[in-house]
């Protein structure tokens, strides 16, 4: 490829609505353009970098024997109601009419239409197991749309879909599946992790998250640095606490007359903040609960939400809802004695605790010494809701927990039964039986996956791709060719060997002068660039600079092939 043929349009300047490293550079590198919010135009440019991505996604599906189709990116409002998600999903789904008012959204997802054509093309358990795919683009309308790609409304996914006789077939093509993420990601050259996951919307059994570390990451992950212990912090747990002790204190009611909060009674009284209990109010399925975690630990609203308890359309309870139930405004709220009766739920250590001190639901006082049994029944449900905090154990006993951020850039999840048992999808067993379909669900955010390689890899002057998702491997860029016809010709020959020996390169060829010419190519983030000069002509040698190189070197053509091919 010669730029000079080539549309590469780059920019000096930082657009103000980016905030992202990735979405700066790759508006500066000009690989996308912004058409409205979330909706992005990948330029010739970005839609190379892209297709290197996709290239590799689809080489190692097919590796796994998945098979690649294409569905419908429109779809009816019937099969959503099918499964009970047209309106469960939410506001993301993006929904439409046609001229004959008929109803339909632009998926988000496409368990739904997968699970239509199985069971209208699977009937036998001879056609088992099966794992088709697709890559396309998806919408999903999301309230604010940020971070260029990396949380656009409309995107590329590849989603894949298997189908299975058994759970335990289900489990053997799920582990395939984490087998070909793994590959598909280390082929990428980026450093991930496999986490446990919940599942959220989409559903099922079992799920892992594949993040991308980056310290621009949305999602927190913790894990053990001594083995594979790995999990996002809606998923997290640390050990199990020991057995609750013994009482040892009487309850006691103190003044606290301005301390509304755990750390300014503990401060107050002079006592750990771990042996004071927060207490968050919610109303849920149960009604009015109150959920309890150590006033050190923070409550997870998802861990919270999957509690049938609280189901997912729990809220915080309203001042009036408190002051009715409990007797108190927030800030001296606590679980002795309400003045209504109420669901509590505690977190796994606030159930182990003793002596513990909550508020006395009297405003400007506290309880000291409170225990189980004693002085307030037990909970009625003990659950882990709190998120975990870096250095506590690991619940495999490892070590502590280390906190690190990453980008979720692939999802895998063993479904089960339940989107198959709602459309009825069903084929017959070897004895004649009909026997519901085990399902399995795998996506890739495929242009999500482009802004977390940057975020993970780029310096002030621009991205540096990893090579397989480099738009080209080697630039060869050319100084002052319009005065030295021999500076062509080399870069010429150059370019012929190189691109005959398999390598991807790009010839600047715009005549423009060295430092402009440089900084687009580092800008742009290709991993070798090759100057040819006059002066070097001379020497018998070229300019050779990695990426990721502070200074360039002056090789001779015999070391200058031998490094870019990778030969000794």
């Amino acid at each position: 490829m010669r730029l000079s043929r080539f549309h590469l349009h780059t920019t000096k300047e930082t657009p103000a609505e980016a905030e992202l490293a990735s979405h700066r550079l790759m508006l500066r590198a000009g690989m996308i353009r912004k058409l409205a919010a979330g909706i992005y135009t990948w330029t010739p440019l970005g839609l190379r970098v892209l297709r290197k991505v996709e290239a590799i996604v689809r080489e190692e599906m097919d590796r796994a024997g998945a098979l690649e189709m294409l569905m419908p990116s429109i779809q009816p409002r019937e099969l959503w109601q099918e499964t009970g998600r047209w309106e469960k999903f939410g506001g993301q789904l993006l929904k439409i009419r046609d001229r004959k008012e008929a109803e339909f959204c632009y998926g988000p997802t496409h368990e739904e239409v997968v699970t239509d054509w199985a069971r209208n093309e699977l009937k036998s358990y001879r056609q088992l197991p099966v794992n088709v795919y697709q890559i396309q683009t998806k919408f999903r309308d999301e309230i604010r749309p940020r971070f260029g790609v990396m949380r656009a409304r409309e995107f590329l996914m590849k989603d894949a879909y298997s189908f299975h006789l058994t759970a335990d077939c289900l489990a053997q093509g799920y582990q395939a599946m984490f087998d070909a993420y793994t590959r598909i990601f280390s082929r990428l050259g980026l450093s991930f992790r496999a986490v446990q996951a919940d599942s959220g919307a989409i559903g099922g059994n079992a799920s892992q998250e594949f993040h991308v570390l980056a310290d621009s990451g949305e999602d927190v992950i913790a894990f053990s640095p001594a083995s594979d212990y790995a999990a996002n912090l809606e998923k997290a747990q640390g050990q199990a606490p020991a057995p609750r002790p013994a009482a040892t204190a009487d309850m006691a009611k103190v003044a606290t007359p301005t301390q509304a909060t755990c750390a300014a009674v503990a401060e107050l009284l002079e006592v750990p903040l771990a042996t004071t209990v927060k207490s968050v109010a919610v109303v849920g399925a149960a009604g009015f609960c109150l959920l309890l975690v150590r006033g050190d630990h923070q409550v997870n609203a998802v861990k919270a939400g999957n509690l049938q308890d609280l189901g997912g359309d729990w809220r915080p309870a309203t001042e009036d809802e408190i002051v009715d139930h409990l007797g108190s405004t927030p800030g001296f709220l606590g679980p002795v004695a309400p003045r209504k009766p109420i669901t509590v739920i505690a977190d796994r250590d606030v159930a182990a605790m003793a002596d513990f001190i909550c508020g006395a639901n009297e405003e400007g006082f506290h309880l000291t010494g409170v225990n189980w049994r004693r002085d307030l029944a037990e909970p009625a449900l003990v659950a882990d809701i709190r998120d975990v905090v870096e250095g506590e154990p690991a619940p495999d006993g490892s070590g502590p927990l280390a906190l690190c951020r990453g980008i979720e850039v692939g999802h895998v999840f063993q479904l089960g039964q339940a989107y198959a048992e709602a459309m009825a999808a069903a084929v017959l067993d070897e004895n004649g039986s009909e026997r519901t379909l085990h399902m399995g669900c795998y996506g890739i955010g495929v242009s999500r996956i482009v802004a977390a390689a940057i975020e993970q890899n780029h310096d002030p002057a621009g991205i540096i791709w990893p090579e397989p998702m480099a738009p080209w491997q080697v630039a060869i860029c050319l100084i002052n060719p319009k005065n030295d016809a021999s500076v062509i010709k080399a870069a010429e020959a150059l370019y012929q060997e190189l691109t005959g020996l398999g390598l991807e390169v790009v010839l600047d060829d715009r005549g423009l002068r060295p430092g402009a010419m440089f900084a687009d190519i580092e800008l742009i983030g290709i991993p070798h660039r090759v100057v040819v000069s006059g002066r070097g002509l001379d020497a018998g040698t070229f300019e050779y600079r990695h990426r990721r190189d502070e200074q360039a070197q002056a090789l001779d053509r015999q070391v200058l092939i031998a490094t870019l091919t990778g030969a000794d």
